[in-house]
């Protein structure tokens, strides 16, 4: 199976470094984030590039395996709510303005699907909602929608910016309403997953703005790889 290794000191990140693997020589492009502390070798090594072998190999899909930032944006408690989103938005920044340029260059296929599981999730929603004209489809596994208990009450800019629940609660752009009404959002969770009400409520708040999307709820708890292995196959080409 084709591979590659990309890895670069970001400007967005103040030089941080930021590092990429590719599984697959064509296709879709799935922009995969890791759980909570992984980084870009969590997908290989959680076997999900079997788990998507035949898409991989026969060239309907290409694997992009990324880091976060997580432990100096969200899992920074030193810092204040709203700089610890100000690195998020950074985060973001690297994404939209690093990411994407070399995926475009990498590959033709501009159809991309953000992709993540339980901390994955949110990135995988985040980015997607941010960025409504680049990302086509989201597979939110598991994961948070709202983020305002991790600021403790605070509220700027910046952490409104980061929270797909707040900013799309807040969204009333004609413009950019049309883009969400044309991605295909996934939301899969566990009926019993503490995120199950998360999604619940994000998902209504988004039909309530005629925003279609796909709640998925999925027996049991369904937080783990097990899980998220098969939530993929199913929903990687789209809801059921």
């Amino acid at each position: 199976m084709h591979h590659e290794y990309h890895h670069w000191h970001s400007p967005a990140l103040d030089g941080t470094h930021m590092r990429v693997h590719v599984w697959g020589h064509a296709g879709a492009r799935l922009l995969a984030f890791p759980t909570s502390m992984g980084d870009h070798r969590e997908w290989p090594d959680r076997r999900m590039t079997q788990v998507l072998g035949e898409h991989l190999a026969k060239g309907w899909l290409q694997l992009w395996s990324v880091d976060t930032v997580n432990d100096s944006s969200w899992y920074a408690k030193w810092k204040s709510p709203h700089d610890r989103a100000v690195r998020q938005l950074a985060y973001d920044a690297w994404l939209r303005d690093e990411l994407l340029p070399l995926m475009d260059h990498r590959n033709p296929n501009r159809f991309t699907i953000t992709a993540g599981a339980s901390f994955g999730a949110y990135h995988a929603l985040a980015f997607g909602l941010r960025n409504p004209e680049r990302v086509h489809r989201i597979v939110a596994m598991s994961g948070p929608t709202d983020m305002s208990g991790w600021f403790g009450g605070a509220h700027s800019w910046a952490t409104h910016a980061v929270n797909p629940a707040a900013f799309m609660r807040h969204e009333h752009d004609p413009a950019r309403l049309a883009a969400f009404r044309r991605q295909d959002i996934i939301l899969a969770v566990g009926r019993d997953d503490p995120f199950a009400v998360d999604n619940r409520a994000f998902s209504g708040m988004l039909w309530g703005k005629g925003i279609g999307n796909a709640l998925r709820e999925w027996d049991g708890h369904a937080h783990d790889w097990p899980w998220w292995e098969r939530m993929i196959r199913l929903y990687v080409g789209g809801h059921d």
